[in-house]
């Protein structure tokens, strides 16, 4: 008896002990949560109990040259509903479906998902959202928002990009600069009681958002639109598949006109062009028609200058010459005798004039834009002194240009290059480049030897649109020489006031350039890409100009369609650019 009273004493003592060891664990806990961990769940709580909504930065404006508008934005809104508020489901179902033009079983979807908020409809233009903040239905919530907007529509639209439904930049110096124009969003916090309604008297908490910077660039939107019609009228004269000019400043880089038409409407930049659309119909074996847009989209969204390469023809010939006259191979006072072709070894390369130009000192070869010339130049180099020239200029670099998607030199490797490659490289033809690595090589061939990076961007604005950082760009020197430089500027000045550019020529004014005309791949398909590339003044390059058709009808040589157009267009801005008229340079040699 006394041993079972013993043994139930022992196991009260235990039952206690645990006990008051439990309380000890739990008062430990207790203090720990309160004293160490109270921070974490305060936060919890919080959570808890805070719903927060965000609001978008406004993105920042981009501006051309003379401070025009090209992007801004437009005060939108986005709808959403919060379950646990809604207090009329069906008058809240019947509004959404009217104001928004939703299928009444989409929008019922949303505003009976139970979740804390639940979007709607964004984008929604800012007089519907107005309409629908003012029914003051429980639970609908209209945020303001911003829709970017462009004013000029299609122009210069494969620069200046688009933005996407989240606001963030897709292709083009949208995307390009998407750190500088983006900004920082701001929320909308408000707190709700243990059942999810807001709380009335706590109203709201708000941090304002940080709108983007704006992106003043050196595109001028005149000259884009100069351009842009040249462009047009040229395609639709010669029923072109397409036609892209490019304008820049060949002492700084700055490019003034990007035009690849046909051009998409950036407002809408998501509905084919007409011509794609007839390519939309056609149907590609193993793919759906949602694959099949896409790539006509991707295709209408691309910015030729910069994302794809062509074989450039005789403009390349200016870099021949450049290497040649640096090199020391060839003077301009050098005779030359065409027959209408040269045999490098077992391959006769034809001139275009088959009949051939006879002899000729090396500035009339340029002028007669004579394919046995310039081959023999090439040969003169070889292929280890061309190729050193090649990286020297910058060819088999990308340009650096301030657009995403630059495409890069598609050239022979050097192991690989007999005489025949050689000699079809020295006259532009057997390979690929983009135009605007044309037009930035060639700017440092006459600008006195520098090397510029081509640019759109040219400073930060701040809010109140004063400049608040000057965007710099590399710049090279030691491409070529001063004197080759000058050189080369007095023969392309010949090649227009007497030779094959002479369409051209502008009363008044030293002009320089260089004719091309070249049939893409494969030969027997008979398509031409005809070009121009010229600059003013000759003396002292302000502006160059390059004009490609890609697949003209009827006539194609460059001389005659192409040239015409960077004539037509530097009549209008060289005045406009404040480049006044002066005599023509002096002849580049004396007699024959």
């Amino acid at each position: 008896m006394k041993k079972n009273m013993t043994f139930h004493k022992k196991k009260v003592w235990v039952v206690l002990l645990g006990c008051m060891l439990l309380m000890v664990g739990l008062m430990g806990r207790l203090v720990y949560l309160m004293c160490f961990r109270s921070d974490y769940y305060y936060e919890k709580a919080k959570e808890l109990h805070e719903r927060e909504r965000d609001i978008k930065a406004a993105r920042g404006e981009i501006l051309d040259a003379k401070g025009r508008v090209l992007a801004s934005n437009r005060t939108v809104c986005t709808i959403s509903v919060i379950h646990s508020q809604i207090k009329e489901p069906e008058k809240v179902i019947a509004l959404l479906s009217e104001k928004l033009e939703m299928d009444e079983a989409e929008v019922r979807k949303r505003v009976e998902k139970i979740s804390s908020i639940e979007r709607v409809k964004t984008n929604v233009e800012k007089s519907t959202g107005d309409e629908i903040r003012e029914s003051n239905l429980a639970g609908v919530k209209v945020d303001e928002d911003y829709r970017r907007y462009y004013p000029l529509g299609s122009l210069a639209s494969k620069v200046i990009g688009f933005t996407g439904g989240d606001n963030q930049g897709i292709i083009g110096l949208e995307v390009k600069y998407e750190d500088i124009l983006k900004g920082k969003p701001g929320k909308i916090l408000t707190t709700t009681d243990a059942r999810g309604v807001e709380i009335d008297k706590l109203g709201e908490a708000r941090e304002d958002p940080t709108d983007g910077k704006t992106l003043m660039i050196s595109l001028d939107a005149n000259i884009q639109k100069f351009a842009q019609q040249a462009a047009l009228k040229v395609m639709e004269e010669k029923q072109a598949e397409r036609v892209s000019i490019l304008l820049m400043n060949p002492q700084n880089g700055e490019i003034y006109a990007c035009v690849n038409v046909p051009e998409f409407d950036l407002n809408d930049p998501f509905a084919l062009t007409d011509d794609l659309k007839i390519q939309s119909r056609i149907r590609t074996a193993g793919k759906t028609d949602t694959e099949r847009k896409q790539e006509l989209l991707n295709q209408m969204w691309r910015n030729p200058c910069l994302n794809d390469t062509y074989e450039p023809g005789s403009t390349f010939k200016i870099i021949t010459m450049a290497a040649g006259l640096e090199a020391g191979v060839v003077s301009p006072k050098d005779r030359f005798y065409c027959p209408g072709y040269k045999v490098v070894e077992d391959r006769r390369i034809h001139c275009a004039k088959r009949t051939g130009h006879g002899s000729q000192n090396f500035v009339e070869g340029a002028q007669n834009s004579c394919n046995p010339v310039f081959i023999e130049v090439g040969l003169r180099l070889g292929t280890d002194r061309y190729y050193k020239y090649f990286r020297q200029f910058g060819l088999l670099d990308k340009t650096g240009a301030d657009l995403p998607g630059e495409a890069k030199t598609i050239m022979h490797q050097m192991k690989n290059m007999g005489e025949v490659e050689l000699a079809t490289v020295s006259f532009g033809q057997s390979f690929q480049i983009t135009p605007v690595q044309l037009a930035a090589t060639v700017s440092s061939l006459i600008n006195g030897g520098r090397r510029v990076t081509p640019h759109f961007g040219v400073a930060v604005l701040n809010s109140d649109r004063t400049e608040g950082e000057k965007l710099i760009f590399p710049v090279k020197d030691g491409i070529v020489s001063e004197k080759t430089s000058g050189e080369i500027r007095k023969i392309l000045e010949t090649v227009v006031s007497q030779g094959s550019g002479k369409n051209a020529k502008i009363e008044g004014y030293a002009i320089g350039g260089k004719t091309a005309t070249s049939q893409t791949l494969p030969r027997s398909a008979n398509r031409y890409i005809s070009s121009f590339l010229g600059f003013a003044p000759a003396d002292d390059p302000q502006v160059l100009g390059l004009c490609i058709i890609h697949d003209p009808k009827g006539i194609y040589y460059g001389g005659t369609i192409a040239a015409p157009v960077i004539r037509s267009i530097f009549e209008n801005i060289l005045p406009y650019l404040g480049i006044e008229k002066s005599n023509t340079l002096d002849p580049v040699v004396e007699g024959n």
